[in-house]
């Protein structure tokens, strides 16, 4: 799929809004006490977000861990993305696939917490990025 610039913009505008959305499932979750799908949502805000900006260098990976690799191609490892966001996205993503299919895990409140705030810090410097993306 070839997209114009325009349509990269719009796209990745719509994949942040999502993403931002999944952050405040996540939020709310938390606040019920269903620990398991904050940490769900927070990992498919953070999921979301890195979709939003690999668009806009023309990147549509088609996995999770294509988006992952690409993230870190194209945005960690050039320095444009702190190193440590590598970490917030594996450590997110982990606590994701062991509380949707490990038998017998449990994630509390610290976890789920803790999922939560990486998430947020990780889109707000991805909200940051694609600012100074778009406006180039």
């Amino acid at each position: 799929m070839t997209l114009s610039a325009q349509e990269k913009i719009d796209l990745s505008q719509y994949r942040f809004e999502k993403a931002r959305k999944l952050l405040d499932d996540s939020r709310s979750l938390l606040d019920a006490g269903s620990f398991e799908s904050s940490v769900n949502r927070s990992y498919y805000a953070i999921l979301a977000a890195s979709r939003a900006v690999l668009i806009l260098r023309g990147i549509d990976a088609e996995t999770h861990e294509g988006v992952k690799t690409m993230l870190s191609k194209e945005f960690i490892k050039t320095g444009k993305l702190p190193k440590h966001f590598g970490e917030i996205f594996r450590t997110v993503q982990a606590r994701r696939v062991d509380s949707d299919y490990g038998d017998y895990t449990e994630i509390g409140h610290h976890e789920a917490l803790d999922s939560l705030n990486r998430a947020e810090e990780f889109l707000g410097k991805i909200g940051e990025v694609l600012e100074t993306m778009i406006k180039s």
